[in-house]
Parts: C-alpha cells; sequence; structure tokens
C-alpha cells in the first residue's frame, strides 16, 4: 500500500478525488478521505474550513489495515540530520515520500 497503491479501487478514488470547484480538496465536501505520502497516513478530512484530519487505522470500503503512520520517524529523521522542521527550511525530499527511501 502507500502512495500510489492503495487498499482498494474505492480508497484509491477518494484519495485522488480533485473537484472542478474547489481547488483545495479540504474545501470540497465530496472529498472525504485526504493521504499524505510524507507520512503515508490517511484521514478522514474534517469539513470545519482548515485543514484537519482524523486519522484512520481501516480502510472504511474494504477493512484492510492501513500503513502504520511514519510522522514519528520523519521527524526523528529530520532530527537525526540536525534539522528543526519548526525553525529550519525542511529540504523537498522530506515533502515526500522520498525520504523513507533514501534512509
Amino acid at each position: 500500500m502507500g502512495e500510489g497503491r492503495h487498499c482498494c479501487e474505492d480508497m484509491a478514488r477518494q484519495v485522488g478525488h480533485s473537484c472542478e470547484l474547489h481547488e483545495d480538496r479540504f474545501d470540497c465536501p465530496d472529498a472525504l478521505v485526504n493521504y499524505s505520502a510524507k507520512f503515508d497516513e490517511y484521514g478522514l478530512i474534517v469539513h470545519d474550513g482548515g485543514g484537519s484530519v482524523i486519522s484512520i487505522a481501516f480502510c472504511p470500503w474494504c477493512g484492510t489495515r492501513l500503513p502504520p503512520s511514519q510522522r514519528d520517524a520523519w521527524f526523528d529523521a529530520l532530527e537525526h540530520r540536525g534539522i528543526d522542521p519548526g525553525e529550519d527550511e525542511v529540504p523537498p525530499e522530506f515533502q515526500t515520500s522520498a525520504w523513507r527511501t533514501a534512509l
């Protein structure tokens, strides 16, 4: 699973959803699931005017267990390089899943 390889067609369709009316998927009421390649995590979009998501561990359509979030590993990898994401510029490879394959 993960970037480009989701657990089922329904999940892939939801993650890939784009809308002609809403430039930002968080503004589109038809966008239900967000996938973060950077963290390899899935979440239900909270349509509250912001970018909030509620993390999910299982696919709502097929029931497959989703991969564990790599959020902690992302912060650990940056710390290992001496990078503070709150203060320093985060390298481009850390904006996608590339950081996981470069380790």
